[in-house]
């Protein structure tokens, strides 16, 4: 083959080359809808994760093995996977099943639940029912009544346990102190108000004492009591033992159920133990610790770039949820579709310029903690990000996205694919105004990346077929189960999403921050630049 000719094909085989790389990233694509649309899998993660094992709440058994099997799962893909160690706890938690109901004539089973971290009874514990004491002089008359019995205290529950810290003990202190003053000054009003009796003078009424739930929680314990009942709307909430977790261990575990009982109960019940009704409560409630310390980690799996591996996409969502229901809209919904976006990428053979990372974080509701820490030791790499995108907000379909007009050029070219998909659920690209950067972490995973100045570009998602899903009639409560999840919104998301992630990934240059966040905000806006 003589020169000429060699130049001739090199000049043809030039021309051939960006229409090779663009056929490529389209075959990618298209093998990514086709994938989605015929073989989704996204509901059997769901699945997995809900029904399989449970609530996950950070500690427990359903969490572990929830982490195992998705690092499994990445690593059957063909993903290099990372479990990113977080930290530990001292004790963990496994929740069992529990019951209650009212023995009486016009008996009824209870409907309660109870928080993470708080303790279960003895066996089936039956006992009578007193109303908490609010001053000394009150505890030391029913002191020994206390013995045996379950205790209605104060106050509306919002889902988190009784504190009994150090610190806490030391608030009840002073305001059983300020409660003894009100005592003496009723006392007065008492015998003013019977001195009068009869004069035509009105009653004075008598003073509040300070609510404060518990308030002789100590002394409660120590006399015997089976355990506190509080009032709880519905759905009822139940959290964790956020304030006294830190410090547990097996020698110093709380020793009393901790119970929220549906608040139309609780008014029964209340209204019988004050006049004195003969009526005992029985619960059991398999609450369980597990031996510390107990390790947490982050769950990454990792596409290498073919060109900028140290530049990065992230798309994430939280594995973690709480577990007095099975975790399904917060964050089943996000975690789920997550994974299948792993998958999508891998089963189409995508091979991004750029790396991809799927992350689930870990410690999400017990304060960020997954995120934050991996904020905090990967310093070297916020301003090699191109987006963090994460996904927290209930099984609503992904249908939109707004950027900078430094960005819309690219996504214009990279979110052309996703009306295709199910003309159902139409795409809408939008343009967005500068954000302020925060100063401190919203309450979701993104925030310590925004914090960081990295860009968190979230999908926009809607209820599109009116199925009437409301995200706070669910969240953290006993409804957030798996008939709760709407399986076409969270098939159509990671279609959407993977192709919007290796659309960035696969870009000749790492996405602008021009326009994202404000001026005047915690630094200089940064340029992405071209590569050549």
């Amino acid at each position: 083959m003589n020169k000429l000719t060699l130049l001739s094909t090199a000049f043809f085989i030039s021309l051939l080359w960006p229409c090779s790389i663009l056929a490529q990233n389209d075959a990618v694509v298209d093998r990514i809808i086709e994938i989605g649309t015929t073989d989704n899998r996204t509901m059997e993660h769901l699945d997995i994760l809900t029904n399989r094992f449970g609530g996950r709440i950070l500690g427990s058994d359903a969490y572990d093995n929830a982490a195992r099997w998705a690092a499994e799962k990445f690593r059957e893909w063909g993903m290099e996977v990372i479990l990113d160690d977080v930290g530990e706890l001292p004790v963990g938690f496994n929740r069992g099943p529990w019951f209650g109901r009212m023995l009486s004539e016009n008996g009824m089973n209870l409907h309660f639940a109870t928080p993470s971290y708080t303790s279960g009874t003895k066996g089936v514990q039956k006992g009578h029912v007193v109303i908490e004491p609010k001053t000394q002089i009150q505890f030391d008359r029913m002191k020994g009544k206390l013995n045996g019995a379950w205790v209605l205290v104060s106050g509306k529950s919002k889902g988190w346990p009784i504190d009994f810290s150090e610190e806490a003990d030391q608030k009840r202190t002073e305001i059983i102190a300020q409660n003894a003053e009100i005592e003496k000054k009723n006392f007065e009003i008492q015998r003013e108000n019977w001195q009068n009796r009869g004069s035509g003078k009105p009653e004075k009424e008598l003073l509040p004492y300070i609510e404060e739930p518990a308030l002789f929680y100590q002394e409660m314990v120590e006399a015997g009591i089976l355990g506190i009942i509080q009032s709880a709307p519905n759905p009822i909430t139940a959290l964790y033992d956020r304030k006294n977790l830190e410090n547990m261990s097996f020698e110093n575990l709380p020793g009393v159920p901790d119970i929220k009982l549906d608040e139309h109960q609780y008014a029964i019940i209340e209204q019988m133990a004050k006049e004195r009704q003969r009526f005992e409560l029985e619960f059991n409630i398999r609450n369980h610790f597990r031996l510390g310390p107990i390790p947490y980690h982050n769950v990454i799996g990792v596409i290498p770039g073919t060109e900028f591996p140290d530049e990065y996409v992230i798309v994430s969502a939280h594995l973690d949820s709480y577990d007095v229901a099975t975790g399904t809209v917060d964050n089943g919904s996000g975690a789920a579709p997550t994974i299948e976006v792993a998958r999508l990428l891998m089963e189409a053979d995508a091979k991004p310029k750029r790396s991809i990372m799927v992350i689930l974080w870990t410690g999400e509701e017990f304060g960020l903690l997954g995120s934050q820490s991996w904020v905090d030791r990967n310093t070297d790499k916020h301003d090699k990000i191109a987006n963090m995108f994460n996904r927290d907000g209930g099984p609503t379909v992904a249908n939109s996205i707004s950027v900078p007009v430094a960005m819309m050029e690219d996504f214009e070219k990279i979110c052309e694919p996703l009306n295709s998909i199910n003309p159902e659920f139409p795409f809408t690209l939008k343009e967005s105004t500068p954000m302020k950067r925060p100063t401190k972490p919203w309450s979701t995973d993104s925030g310590p990346f925004a914090v960081a100045g990295i860009p968190t570009l979230t999908f926009g998602t809607a209820d599109t077929k009116g199925y009437d899903f409301n995200y706070g009639e669910i969240w953290h409560t006993e409804r957030d189960l798996y008939n709760m999840a709407i399986p076409e919104y969270l098939e159509h998301t990671p279609i959407v999403t993977a192709i919007v992630v290796y659309g960035i990934a696969n870009l000749d240059h790492l996405l602008s921050r021009e326009g994202y966040w404000l001026k005047n905000s915690n630094e200089k806006e940064t340029k992405g630049k071209k590569k050549k």
